[in-house]
């Protein structure tokens, strides 16, 4: 395209925006971007964390009925620690921690009833099978858990009914094509209400309306790739007829460089399938209680490895950091820490905290000139906290608040510059390093990826690390990073920070 079209198109572009209706039929109240929602979404094991800390306790204490486990016999504690094995068991394989939308609360709590009641028949079974067991143990660890786990799931359903008033259980999509396709996706989806369409976007701006079913055409489908809008997105979805396959590849093929999941609507022939076609991109259940394998296990089980850590990481580094805020006061006048908007996870703005080390008038917020070596911005102070990186250490607070993580791909300020060149216009993948949490240390840090990017090669060579990490991630991988780190970075003097 050349400049004269690209200007052209531009012009066309806000002249439509101008005109077009300023709130579709969809548009949020209450704007949660993607985090806050999956955030929500993976509260379900928090549920059941919480329930598991209620359930054992009490069946340990019912099997032992205030005996010490020497004085308790096998034949006695079995029922109760079966039954409530079963009632574990039972609980996350019927989906009882994923309160769909279309399940009521008279019907949920039936469904625990009889999960409960299911686990108390063969407790109590085992009691007639087993010489030595007590009824009464069972009867009252029965008792005892279901009024426990119903009062705990009315709490629960509370939540969740909340959410779901806010909107943080409603995914957030924009279509592109604003064909007929997407006009019977946008009149199904108001009928449903389970599903927010926030716009569409269409490469044919001359030949499409200005709204497709009262929700606004707001561009091109380049101006989605940059567009405000992309961290409140849960998916993209291309509604162009499939049989137009060379503008549906390429289309994919330059939105799949977003962190956003993109999804081909394919015309579906029955009420049936389109039903089913919606409820997949409606899917507004809580997540799903699997192995730690599965990206939503590995999303909360990295969660709460960051909590633990952090806040230990926190309390253990807190004489250190009141050290250098005292050092940072006494060496040069200005506030003592620096502030810096950053990408976060799927292009989300977030504010990242630091320990001031270059001079107040001198600081960058864009990183448009970056680090060099005996930058004359930094501070006597600022090249101890640089050379050491403990001008990061402030970021654990963006880890404890959820913005970050302890590894990650480290954040990039917004417009950072390599050359006169964003950073992000230099490689097609440098989004995909969006689709997890920045982290205070990564994969590319402890291999030698730090600091400026001064060349389009350092760009690619660090998004590739991001991008292998991200493949990789593992408990195990995060915990040698973290060890790791502190030597690696004392240990190299090379690299400008």
């Amino acid at each position: 395209m050349t400049t004269v079209e690209t200007l052209g198109a531009s012009v066309e572009t806000r002249a439509r925006a101008a005109k077009s209706p300023r709130r579709g039929p969809f548009r949020p109240e209450v704007w949660l971007n993607v985090r806050q929602r999956r955030a929500a979404r993976m509260s379900s094991h928090a549920f059941r964390a919480v329930d598991l800390a209620v359930l054992w306790p009490a069946s340990l204490g019912w099997a032992l009925a205030g005996a010490s486990p020497s004085q308790t016999s096998v034949a006695a504690a079995a029922p109760v620690l079966v039954a409530a094995l079963v009632l574990h068991r039972l609980s996350a394989a019927l989906g009882l921690y994923r309160f769909p939308r279309d399940h009521r609360a008279g019907r949920h709590l039936a469904d625990l009833a009889g999960v409960i009641l299911a686990a108390g028949c063969v407790g109590a079974l085992l009691t007639l099978i087993l010489p030595g067991s007590d009824t009464g143990r069972m009867t009252g660890w029965l008792a005892t858990v279901a009024v426990a786990l119903i009062a705990l799931h009315v709490v629960w359903m509370s939540l969740v009914a909340r959410w779901r008033r806010n909107g943080a259980l409603t995914p957030n999509v924009v279509v592109v094509g604003a064909t007929r396709h997407a006009e019977r996706l946008i009149r199904n989806a108001l009928e449903r209400r389970d599903l927010n369409v926030l716009g569409v976007f269409d490469d044919r701006l001359a030949r499409t309306p200005d709204a497709v079913a009262g929700v606004p055409v707001l561009g091109r489908a380049d101006d989605l790739m940059k567009h405000r809008m992309i961290p409140y997105v849960d998916r993209i979805v291309v509604a162009i007829d499939p049989s137009a396959q060379a503008r549906v590849r390429e289309l994919t093929s330059r939105l799949q460089t977003l962190p956003t999941e993109v999804s081909l609507l394919v015309d579906p022939q029955s009420d049936g399938e389109r039903d089913l076609a919606l409820d997949k991109l409606a899917r507004a259940p809580l997540a799903p209680i699997r192995a730690a394998s599965t990206p939503e296990g590995r999303a909360f089980a990295k969660r709460a490895q960051d909590i633990a850590f952090g806040a230990l990481a926190l309390v253990l580094t807190a004489p250190v950091m009141a050290l250098c805020a005292l050092a940072i006061r006494m060496d040069s006048p200005g506030p003592i820490f620096f502030r810096q908007r950053r990408h976060g996870f799927n292009h989300e703005e977030i504010v990242v905290w630091k320990f001031r080390s270059m001079r107040q008038e001198a600081a960058d917020a864009t990183a448009s000139r970056q680090v060099t070596a005996n930058d004359d911005r930094v501070t006597r102070v600022g090249r101890i906290l640089r050379s050491t990186s403990l001008d990061e250490l402030p970021q654990l607070l963006n880890v404890l608040k959820g913005e970050m993580s302890l590894v990650g791909p480290r954040p990039h300020a917004i417009g950072m510059k390599t050359g006169s060149v964003e950073s992000a216009d230099l490689v097609a993948d440098y989004a995909h390093r969006h689709r997890m949490k920045p982290g205070m240390t990564g994969w590319a840090a402890i291999h030698g990826s730090r600091g400026p990017l001064d060349t389009a090669e350092d760009v690619r060579r660090r998004i590739q690390l991001d991008v292998d990490y991200i493949e990789r991630q593992s408990f195990w991988l995060d915990l040698w990073i973290m060890i790791v780190t502190v030597p690696v970075l004392l240990g190299d003097r090379m690299a400008v920070r």
